[in-house]
């Protein structure tokens, strides 16, 4: 029996290269792409629909992300993605955190931010499941560091599993800084690995005051598991004034909202 084949026209190469800029950081924006190939927003908008339309990027106001809704962006890209916003975010969150505080600390580049801020305060105890975040603080000898013991995932140096839940579970901290991968519409933190959220939990439950950290990517993105809910944190900080749902959820649940503009800077 003859097999059919059917053959994929290749992409023309400026969505070719769409394509790989939305790969390597994670989005594109409709103005950036407009003066980088010197053509309308209305074509960029043309392309980013038919790359769309295969399912190789996920449409949002203004732009297309990589669809990131099962598998998470690899790690080094997530590092290159809102650079400048995460800094920001991490010194305004250094700033509500005292010397001689004891804090919790799970994985993720925006808590990194944080640690990178904290590295000139003193006395305090940190307690994380995120290699690079110890790899941050070690050798700050004013500080102390404690690493969860547990299962080392290699893309990104979080430690995971039950020892790690289990770990964290004997602290009571002043402070838990969180992270998440998405924040969805009804306020749900999310993220997509089970054993991470198992461990995200736990910090949240040793903490007397939990500071979310997010930049306003998130409310582009997805993922699959539920870490917990925006109204459960005391403060959230970030990069951009929320979506209005999210600002009335934060207002109803007395979260006190830092935003650090670009002025900030």
């Amino acid at each position: 029996m003859e097999r059919l084949s059917v053959t994929m026209q290749p992409l023309p190469p400026r969505q070719q290269e769409i394509l790989r800029l939305a790969r390597e950081f994670g989005q594109v924006e409709v103005d950036d792409l407009s003066a980088r190939f010197e053509v309308s927003p209305q074509t960029i908008r043309k392309d980013l629909n038919e790359l769309c339309e295969t399912g190789m990027l996920q449409r949002f106001h203004g732009g297309a992300m990589a669809p990131s809704g099962i598998a998470n962006l690899a790690y080094e890209a997530r590092r290159q993605l809102a650079t400048e916003a995460k800094r920001r975010i991490g010194a305004r969150t250094a700033a509500l955190i005292p010397d001689g505080s004891s804090l919790l600390v799970n994985i993720g580049t925006t808590t990194e931010q944080v640690a990178m801020a904290l590295r000139a305060r003193r006395g305090l105890m940190v307690i994380t499941n995120n290699i690079n975040v110890a790899n941050i603080l070690r050798g700050y000898t004013q500080n102390q560091v404690i690493l969860a013991g547990g299962v080392v995932r290699h893309s990104d140096g979080g430690v995971v599993g039950e020892a790690a839940v289990d770990f964290i579970r004997q602290f009571r901290a002043d402070y838990a800084v969180i992270g998440t991968s998405a924040i969805d519409a009804d306020g749900s933190l999310l993220d997509y690995d089970y054993r991470e959220v198992r461990v995200a939990r736990a910090i949240m439950e040793g903490a007397r005051r939990k500071i979310l950290v997010a930049d306003s990517m998130k409310y582009a993105r997805s993922a699959p598991v539920r870490i917990g809910h925006i109204s459960e944190m005391d403060d959230f900080v970030s990069d951009a004034p929320p979506p209005p749902g999210i600002a009335r959820i934060l207002a109803e649940s007395d979260v006190r909202l830092e935003v650090c503009s670009e002025a900030d800077s």
